[in-house]
């Protein structure tokens, strides 16, 4: 991310010690304006324009949820990203939060490392949120520009929303890779293999294996506590785990409604074609990311699909995700061998996983062994 002066961030918190935090956090690559009410905050907008707002979520004289409702009626300053902090443990004000429109939420007390990822993060989107709409405007070169921008839309949000989700939990990079290479095991086998329902194309095929390194984006909305969790979840604390379905197909729905928007009229064939293969893409991101946890007996969630009901992608992401999880060591959990694994997989035939695919599965599980012994050897 390139910027030709310093970013301003408007820090808005009543304690005078989280604003040192910030500020010491942020001073040597942002302008840090720290303010401790809302009302001097607004002040300070009247005659200002900042990059990026954090901002407390609970304050004397007016919360900043008051102010975030504001900033949203004003059309100069309503497309700035808003970034909650709070010191509340209770899932209730992340909630609120992200379904108020926020950019992002960080929980207090603040980890510089987490703060400037966050941060550079968001920064990032708006600057190629801001780069879309320069080629929209720019119409003697709109169509070539738009064009490049859309083949590589895939690539560029598969690595950016990848990388968010490996922030967010320190395995995951390494879950996503394995759980990748299972399922482009299974897809190939569909490709070589067809059979009633279970017929791809190559660029179906071509979306799911990108598509599944996007399954847990939605852990970007759950808290550090519960996510980072060494010991066994709480009833309470699974159902916000199940959230991340619903958080992440949210995500890929906005990011389907931008594409829309900015569909082009008068175009040809080859170039309408090059658009609705990308929105292709974001809908198997969508459908994998919600439904990678309903199970073919009609038990999983967030749902309740049952049987064919699930889209395939997903029924193909859940067996890989599962395997990778049962071959991995977790922070609750040791690592199950390949061989104890596998008879799970085969086990839950018909019950958790789609029968077909468990057989495309045991056709291949020297493949899904030798992958596991590398990742442990590693």
């Amino acid at each position: 991310m390139i910027f030709s002066k310093k970013p301003v961030i408007l820090a808005v918190d009543d304690d005078p010690i989280i604003l040192n935090i910030v500020l010491s956090t942020l001073k040597a690559d942002y302008k840090v304006i720290p303010l401790t009410s809302v009302k001097a905050a607004l002040k300070y907008l009247e005659n200002n324009f900042v990059d990026l707002i954090l901002l407390d979520c609970i304050m004397p004289e007016m919360t900043g949820f008051e102010m975030f409702e504001l900033l949203l009626k004003d059309e100069r300053l309503k497309d700035i990203p808003v970034i909650f902090l709070t010191g509340s443990t209770d899932e209730s004000g992340e909630a609120a939060a992200l379904q108020s429109g926020a950019a992002d939420y960080i929980a207090k007390p603040i980890r510089a490392q987490a703060l400037l990822t966050r941060i550079s993060l968001q920064l990032e989107l708006v600057q190629h949120r801001k780069h879309l709409e320069k080629l929209v405007n720019d119409k003697t070169r709109l169509l070539n520009e738009a064009l490049n921008l859309l083949n590589a839309r895939e690539d560029v949000t598969l690595n950016l929303l990848a990388r968010v989700t490996e922030l967010r939990d320190c395995d995951t990079g390494a879950h996503i890779e394995r759980t990748t290479e299972f399922v482009k095991i299974i897809v190939d086998d569909l490709l070589r293999n067809p059979s009633d329902d279970y017929i791809l194309t190559a660029e179906e095929a071509e979306d799911i294996i990108k598509s599944a390194k996007l399954h847990d984006l939605g852990k970007i909305a759950i808290p550090d506590d519960i996510l980072l969790k060494p010991g066994k979840l709480t009833p309470e604390e699974f159902e916000i785990i199940k959230k991340h379905t619903e958080e992440g197909k949210n995500l890929l729905s906005h990011t389907i409604d931008g594409v829309k928007s900015y569909k082009i009229q008068n175009i040809s064939d080859e170039e309408s074609e090059r658009i609705i293969r990308s929105d292709n893409f974001l809908k198997t991101a969508r459908d994998i990311t919600y439904s990678h946890h309903e199970k073919w007996s009609g038990e999983g969630y967030p749902q309740g699909l049952k049987g064919k009901e699930i889209p395939l992608s997903a029924r193909i992401v859940a067996l890989a995700d599962v395997y990778d999880a049962l071959t991995s060591q977790r922070p609750y959990k040791s690592a199950y061998s390949h061989h104890e694994s596998a008879s799970i997989i085969t086990g839950d035939r018909g019950k958790h996983f789609d029968p077909h695919l468990v057989d495309v599965f045991e056709r291949h599980i020297n493949k899904f062994e030798n992958i596991t012994t590398c990742a442990v050897l590693n």
